[in-house]
């Protein structure tokens, strides 16, 4: 869906505002001239009006006639321009664009917890995939319209908005104040900088992600307020080399992260979700309660450092987070029996 981003006021409403004062003036005319009540000014305005020839309430005076005679021409003239615009407006299609983009506005009302996808190229693309196979949902942000019209072609629900990303007011619009996250792939470093700083100034809590070109830019992008820098070319090539190396460990990871491994999830369960009655237990005790199948592959402390394959004998307490992996229903029974629900 396409979001055009403008204020101004709707031709509908100029077109309806038109034909009210129309209106208007033919009942006040009437009613001044031949001294009409305001129920017969309204009669004689809309025969008159609408050409049907009913018969008048009284005689018209002669300043009556003269009035009348300029109010057929003026109201004539006006209401057939009125309707030829009106036609033209719905035959062009502008109003099924106004109707849309109503709608995607309702929805970007009430959307929360979401993340901002700024850039909307290959990598941008890559993670709308990622995060639509995760159930999360998000709006894309980007000036290049065939980036989002090829998307589109795959996936006519897409949510987006055509225009520059280190606009503030689209950040905004986008929803900032109430996302989660923000995915930062403009093609270049200056303009994910600038995007970063203006994200950690309208939303201080949002955890944001950027795209690095050069290893220079990845400092600037941390101290503009980025939680991580990816570099994807190094990634890239990391990864085709540990396929070769490590084929098999690689294999599995891509399919737990990929689109394949939808059903298999990996969940990060902090102190404070945990249920009251297993805060402050140790791992075995965590894992135990209510069992739901999940297996806790490491823990990540107060410190955010990460502990693989804790003991059991690991006491869990503010600030720590348990990581765990499962199936989607082995997810859903972990947060139904798990967590605590505020």
């Amino acid at each position: 869906m396409r979001l055009l981003p403008s204020k101004k006021v709707h031709p509908l409403i100029i077109w309806f505002a038109v034909i009210v004062l129309i209106n208007m003036l033919g009942v006040i005319g009437f009613m001044i001239v031949e001294n009409l009540s305001f129920f017969d000014a309204v009669y004689m305005t809309v025969i008159t009006i609408t050409t049907i020839g009913y018969g008048e309430v009284k005689p018209l005076s002669h300043n009556g006639r003269v009035f009348n005679i300029v109010f057929i021409i003026t109201s004539f003239t006006t209401i057939t321009i009125a309707l030829a615009w009106l036609t033209r407006y719905i035959a062009s299609g502008e109003m099924f664009i106004y109707l849309k983009n109503r709608k995607l506005m309702k929805m970007l009302e009430n959307l929360n917890n979401h993340v901002i996808v700024c850039g909307f190229g290959r990598n941008g693309q890559q993670a709308a995939k990622t995060l639509k196979s995760h159930k999360l949902p998000f709006v894309a942000i980007d000036y290049r319209e065939k980036n989002i019209d090829d998307f589109l072609k795959n996936d006519s629900s897409l949510i987006y908005i055509k225009g520059d990303a280190t606009d503030d007011a689209l950040l905004v619009q986008a929803g900032i104040d109430r996302a989660k996250g923000l995915i930062c792939a403009l093609p270049t470093d200056a303009d994910n900088v600038f995007v970063v700083l203006s994200a950690r100034a309208l939303n201080p809590k949002i955890q944001i992600i950027s795209r690095s070109a050069q290893a220079s830019s990845i400092a600037k992008l941390k101290k503009a307020g980025a939680d991580n820098v990816i570099m994807p070319d190094r990634i890239a090539g990391t990864h085709m080399a540990t396929l070769l190396s490590k084929p098999d460990v690689i294999e599995f990871i891509d399919y737990l992260s990929g689109e394949e491994g939808e059903s298999i999830n990996i969940e990060s369960v902090a102190y404070e979700q945990l249920h009251i009655s297993i805060q402050n237990s140790t791992l075995k005790e965590v894992m135990e309660w209510e069992k739901t199948g999940m297996t806790c592959i490491g823990v990540k402390d107060k410190d955010g450092k990460f502990i693989i394959s804790p003991s059991e004998d690991t006491l869990i307490s503010p600030g720590m987070k348990v990581i765990v992996l499962g199936s989607k229903e082995q997810i859903r029974k972990m947060k139904h029996n798990l967590i605590n629900v505020k």
